[in-house]
């Protein structure tokens, strides 16, 4: 598949960007600006170049409305909400949906976008469950005018050096692709795979709607160059949201360069949600407020 724009991008950026005037929409969009963008929309906070957010699960919280104020108070914009198919709240029902979008509002705490995180254990690739809960996933997006959700292949979905694997998955995002286009809707891929794999999918899957969530602590444990990744990948428009992540220590303390993520992320012009995720050492919310103040000072967010 060329990465040029071609009329069903058109069609797809258009619809994208009759939806941007939504607060939610807005604020979860994580929009690139290069010829592939959905919208060419401002900043979701005046000044920034970005915002931030947080994991529900890196709080210790899954898909529960108090997860919105605990990311305020640890110095966060926004949450990236879990979407549990199986689990005890069902975002498929509409009242369930309104009070997760009043609490939102209530606490000036945004919801950045969805993730699946069952798919570690429930593989998209295989599970026979699987391809009808993201299905069902884009309908909840549409119902909370969110954009894009987070798909895990980790654990039993991995599916590095794993060709069989990969070739079902590719099926099963050929059939779901055509209903997230004709709703605006992005179904990011989070995995091990590096910039050529991931390349590989979206160019056999042939649609706009799939796109790589970037996560550099995943890409720096498997050996990647993830400044030279992020350049690949998000000067062809396919990062869709990036998680800044250290694993078992703060922001800062690390492995990571955080400065020198938003170097590349400013030369691709990425504009959107950074999510923390993981950095925790000692107690966990004095860490996470740590990771908020350093990432706030690092990527150029003003301090509430």
């Amino acid at each position: 598949m060329s990465h040029s724009i071609s009329s069903t991008r058109r069609h797809f950026m258009k619809h994208c960007a009759a939806g941007a005037g939504s607060l939610y929409v807005a604020s979860a969009m994580g929009a690139i600006r290069n010829p592939l963008s959905f919208a060419d929309e401002e900043p979701a906070v005046s000044g920034a170049q970005y915002r931030l957010g947080i994991c529900d699960w890196t709080m210790g919280i899954r898909c529960d409305t108090s997860a919105f104020q605990q990311a305020k108070d640890l110095g966060f914009d926004g949450i990236q909400l879990t979407f549990d198919p199986v689990g005890e709240t069902n975002l498929r029902e509409e009242t369930t949906r309104q009070t997760f979008l009043a609490e939102a509002e209530r606490t000036d705490c945004a919801i950045a976008s969805l993730a699946m995180g069952i798919l570690n254990s429930r593989p998209f690739a295989d599970d026979p469950d699987s391809e009808k809960w993201v299905d069902d996933c884009i309908d909840v997006m549409a119902g909370m005018e969110q954009k894009q959700v987070l798909l895990a292949f980790f654990g039993a979905g991995d599916l590095k050096d794993r060709p069989d694997k990969e070739a079902l998955a590719i099926e099963r995002l050929k059939r779901l692709a055509p209903k997230a286009e004709r709703l605006g809707k992005l179904l990011a891929i989070e995995s091990y795979l590096n910039a050529d794999e991931h390349l590989r999918i979206i160019d056999a899957v042939g649609s706009d709607a799939i796109r790589v969530y970037y996560d550099v602590a995943n890409m720096t444990t498997k050996g990647y160059d993830i400044f030279e990744e992020i350049d690949r990948l998000g000067s062809k428009g396919l990062i869709s949201q990036v998680h800044l992540k250290e694993n078992g220590e703060r922001f800062g303390e690390g492995v990571i360069d955080f400065p020198k993520v938003r170097r590349s992320l400013d030369a691709i012009e990425y504009q959107g949600w950074l999510i923390a995720e993981g950095g925790t050492k000692g107690d966990r919310d004095e860490s996470l407020r740590q990771n908020a103040a350093y990432a706030r000072e690092v990527f150029g967010l003003a301090t509430e």
